[in-house]
């Protein structure tokens, strides 16, 4: 009899509690809000390009004047510096001097929206005019590169040089290079292909290059005024299948100099009914 009540009183108090906390609950868990993490935002990067085309046209304008002409120099500079700049900046009015190359490096950006702009300049100063007619005049200084360090800030949407740059020295050499692994050469492939490689290069200075290169390869002609002087080497990498590659060394001729230049030459084989033959695909010049 106890144990009957007990029992009914056990199933009641389970239909209550179900009726109070829901059936679903027992089985399923209740969500859990988790916060959602923080999106990162990514720090906006300098405008490097606009940066270094401002610092470029600074510097031609900066390192370029005429004595005669001061105010050409001084509406280059007026167009890449703050309104109301002093556009005779970092010269005295004396002299005459061109710039013959511009080449924008490395930016360096810090705080406040400002940066640093490596900018190397090939210059060439004009001999100054002897006072005393009796002397001769002294020789020009050849044309030779130096380094300008440009201070730059972006303001208003665009870039501006903030003040006077300074002239930093330029490395004479280039450091060691390294060791690269050498390719091993198919010296009989080279040999049988050595006169298709030849004839490719005397027709890329002759102006048509469409006979002597594979069907569907697009190779454009070197412009007028370079002649065809040589093929000094030419081998092929070892390798296997219907397109190879290989490394040319050619002599040219530029009005009364000579010139020697490297290339890399894609070779493929083309099939016919009659015979099989190499042709050339494509030419780039370096050794990659």
């Amino acid at each position: 009899m106890f144990a009957r009540r007990f029992g009914r009183g056990l199933v009641w108090a389970v239909l209550i509690l179900a009726a109070v906390t829901g059936v679903r609950a027992w089985f399923i868990p209740p969500k859990v809000d988790v916060p959602s993490a923080p999106k990162a935002t990514a720090a906006p990067t300098y405008p490097a390009a606009e940066a270094q085309a401002v610092a470029a046209r600074f510097s031609r304008a900066y390192l370029a004047w005429d004595q005669d002409k001061p105010e050409e120099r001084a509406a280059l500079l007026a167009a890449v510096m703050p309104e109301n700049s002093d556009t005779s900046i970092g010269w005295d009015g004396r002299g005459r001097q061109k710039v013959l190359a511009v080449q924008p490096g490395a930016v360096t950006p810090g705080s406040q929206h400002q940066a640093r702009v490596r900018v190397d300049v090939l210059i060439k100063t004009e001999a100054p005019t002897p006072t005393d007619k009796k002397k001769a005049a002294p020789p020009a200084l050849p044309a030779r590169w130096m380094g300008l360090d440009v201070p730059v800030v972006e303001t208003g949407g665009r870039i501006i040089v903030t003040g006077e740059p300074g002239l930093v020295g330029i490395p004479t050499k280039g450091p060691k290079a390294p060791d690269l692994n050498t390719t091993k050469t198919d010296q009989e492939l080279a040999a049988s292909t050595e006169d298709t490689v030849e004839q490719f290069f005397r027709a890329y200075a002759g102006g048509d290059t469409d006979a002597v290169t594979a069907p569907g390869a697009s190779v454009p002609p070197l412009p007028e005024g370079v002649e065809y002087k040589g093929l000094v080497t030419w081998s092929i990498d070892e390798g296997t299948g219907d397109d190879r590659t290989g490394t040319a060394r050619v002599s040219w001729t530029l009005g009364e100099g000579t010139v020697e230049q490297t290339y890399r030459v894609e070779l493929t084989r083309v099939s016919s009914a009659d015979a099989a033959r190499w042709q050339v695909a494509d030419v780039r010049g370096g050794t990659l």
